[in-house]
């Protein structure tokens, strides 16, 4: 199977919070690759940190300040960034890649977060036009591994599995990211394939 893993930072959680940063990278299980040169990220324009700070939560104040600025000072508005996206997704090497067929997203936490913000922002034509409806979540993933006894409990988290597959700390950068559960995927695919023989 080819998947795109996507990955989002944001203002936060809330129904009302904005994408701030947005990656993609494609990844071929049959071959386990990830396809670097079609992976790309983007900032997404937002307010600034000082009118956004009164109602961030704590962690986005500490660990997302960076990224707030670069995308209120670089960051496409939200017309560039579906532009932009389309040109990607209907580029020769993008269709050729997925073999003109609808893509299948991947990421992690993405029915909790990624689709619902992507779904808001980019519209519910957009998405089924380009995406497949069905799609792939690590955490879902994790569940069913706990449940069958191959992995601990614990392991539907993103940085818990990271540290158990030995691949260190989670970047909260959305191509780093995106690229990190993908790997992760492939390791797990890899181990219990090795189990099987």
């Amino acid at each position: 199977m080819k998947y795109l893993s996507i990955d989002i930072e944001a203002t936060g959680l809330a129904e009302n919070c904005q994408i701030i940063e947005f990656a993609m990278i494609p990844f071929d299980t049959q071959f386990k690759r990830l396809e670097d040169s079609l992976a790309r990220t983007m900032y997404i324009h937002c307010p600034s940190f000082e009118d956004l700070k009164p109602t961030l939560d704590p962690w986005v104040r500490e660990h997302n300040e960076k990224i707030i600025r670069k995308a209120h000072s670089e960051g496409m508005m939200l017309s560039e960034f579906k532009e932009f996206l389309k040109n990607y997704l209907e580029s020769k090497e993008v269709r050729e890649y997925f073999n003109n067929q609808k893509i299948v997203l991947f990421g992690k936490s993405m029915t909790a977060i990624d689709l619902p913000f992507l779904t808001r922002d980019l519209g519910w034509d957009f998405m089924r036009k380009y995406f497949h409806h069905r799609n792939l979540d690590l955490s879902g993933v994790g569940y069913s591994l706990i449940d069958l006894g191959m992995l601990p409990q614990g392991m539907d988290s993103g940085s818990n599995l990271m540290n158990h597959l030995g691949m260190g700390e989670v970047a909260h950068t959305a191509l780093e990211d995106a690229k990190n559960t993908a790997i992760m995927y492939l390791k797990l695919l890899e181990k219990y394939e090795a189990k099987k023989s």
